[in-house]
């Protein structure tokens, strides 16, 4: 991932920018009732402005989504995979409360670049779905008033969380599929597969376009059979329209050591260049777009 404008902000220090006067529902955040409350889902749903837990936000370019994008990442994720690289992430205690008022304020800063760079918002995590109406309100918000593609990425564990109001505001959804055989996928996540596939399954039925992300651990995913499988399923969907092979990297060791977590694939290698070719040439064979 490039990112183009510096490192992800952290929630409080962006706010300070975006926050204005108090009201009775305190700094930036609209009373119940206000003009354009009432017509988003979340709100209609609460009778208030949605908040939600924010690790932080980035305007960048590279696997979060077509273009250039604003993301926001969402504290909180019920996976605990074995090469996370924002295991910062992983709780939601570890994000600031936040409005969608102050996330759309400041999206609404780089709408006309991003539009220009045919790019538009992403929301991430951690896992977004933990916090299903606050994801929601961003991604009706970002679609309908700020006009920006929008996307979703998420491990798809907590798809049924997911509303069809929720679904018809995303244009794009990035589903990860980390293994193909139940055991290894429960050994990288913790967690079983097959909640992810029934709402892989339920976005093919929406003919939502995907775009699906396996990620090529050596030693651990990159068993042929393994990547035959995933491969196999993502060609029956109909609506994956592109695959990325990710290469297992290490880059978020340093982090897991700050938070005094083992992180128990240090002697792991980085797949090679001949490694990740022919997982790609396998999702090739399926008519798959392998990138």
């Amino acid at each position: 991932m490039t990112v183009l404008f510096g490192t992800s902000i952290p929630v409080g220090q962006a706010n300070a920018a975006v926050v204005g006067p108090g009201s009775a529902a305190g700094p930036g955040v609209a009373p119940a009732g206000a003009p354009g409350v009432a017509r988003t889902p979340a709100a209609a749903a609460t009778q208030r402005p949605s908040e939600g837990s924010v690790h932080s936000w980035d305007l960048s370019t590279g696997v979060d989504g077509p273009g250039t994008r604003f993301v926001t990442f969402l504290a909180g994720c019920p996976l605990t995979c074995l090469y996370c690289h924002n295991p910062d992430t992983l709780r939601m205690r570890n994000g600031r409360r936040t409005s969608a008022d102050d996330v759309i304020a400041e999206a609404r800063k780089y709408t006309r670049f991003i539009s220009a760079a045919g790019g538009g918002a992403t929301v991430s995590g951690g896992e977004p779905l933990l916090q299903p109406v606050f994801a929601g309100e961003l991604l009706h918000r970002m679609k309908n008033d700020l006009g920006l593609h929008t996307a979703l990425d998420t491990s798809g564990f907590l798809g049924a969380r997911a509303t069809d109001a929720l679904l018809r505001d995303v244009d794009l959804v990035l589903l990860d599929i980390k293994s193909w055989d139940r055991e290894t996928y429960r050994r990288v996540t913790g967690r079983p597969l097959e909640p992810t596939l029934d709402f892989a399954r339920r976005l093919a039925d929406l003919g939502t376009e995907v775009h699906l992300r396996f990620v090529l651990v050596p030693g651990l995913t990159d068993a042929r059979e393994n990547v035959e499988g995933v491969a196999a399923f993502a060609a029956g969907l109909g609506n994956v329209s592109r695959v990325d092979i990710l290469p297992f990297h290490k880059l978020g060791e340093s982090k897991w050591e700050a938070l005094g977590m083992p992180f128990t694939l240090h002697d792991t290698p980085s797949p090679t260049v001949e490694q990740v070719a022919a997982a790609k040439d396998v999702f090739a064979a399926r008519g798959l777009t392998a990138v």
